[in-house]
C-alpha cells in the first residue's frame, strides 16, 4: 500500500479553512495552546464536520493521519 503525503496547506483546505502561509499561522497562533486534556478533534473551534474528518483520519490512520498529527502538535506549543 502506497502512502501519500499531505502538505499542512491541504489539510487546511480540506478542513475548509484558509490555507495560505498567514492564514495558517494566525489559527494556529489564535487557537494555540491547546490544553493537554483537550483531544484535538474536541477543541472547540471546530465544526462538527471538521472535528468528524480530524477524528476519522486519526483513527483509521489514513493518509492524512501524519499530518493531523503535525497540527496536533502545533496546537500544542505556546503562541
Amino acid at each position: 500500500m502506497e502512502s501519500t503525503f499531505h502538505q499542512f496547506s491541504e489539510l487546511f483546505a480540506q478542513l475548509g479553512l484558509a490555507s495560505d502561509e498567514a492564514s495558517i499561522r494566525s489559527f494556529i497562533g489564535t487557537h494555540a495552546p491547546l490544553p493537554d486534556d483537550v483531544e484535538l478533534a474536541e477543541a472547540p473551534f471546530w465544526t462538527p464536520a471538521q472535528a468528524t474528518l480530524l477524528r476519522d483520519e486519526l483513527l483509521d490512520d489514513a493518509d492524512w493521519a501524519e499530518v493531523v498529527d503535525q497540527l496536533n502538535l502545533a496546537l500544542r506549543q505556546p503562541a
